[in-house]
């Protein structure tokens, strides 16, 4: 889809995904971030975190994502 600015250029606009696909997204990474949770902290270590750095993951809401995955 395409949009014209104020200066009458032609500007690409990006679409989003449908709102099935953003809701499944959301409950993926909802698991995996309970599933990050429940780790032993010798497996935490070994992928470089800490179980607080896991907990705090965790503890994060569905839609508080990096900003790389909103483009």
């Amino acid at each position: 889809m395409a949009s014209f600015s104020q200066a009458g250029l032609c500007m690409e606009t990006k679409q989003r995904p449908p709102l099935w696909s953003r809701i499944m997204q959301a409950a993926q990474l909802a698991r995996q971030r309970r599933a990050l949770a429940a780790l032993d902290p010798h497996i935490l270590c070994d992928i470089g975190i800490t179980a607080d750095d896991a907990q705090a993951e965790a503890a994060k809401p569905v839609w508080d994502v990096p900003r790389h995955w909103l483009a």
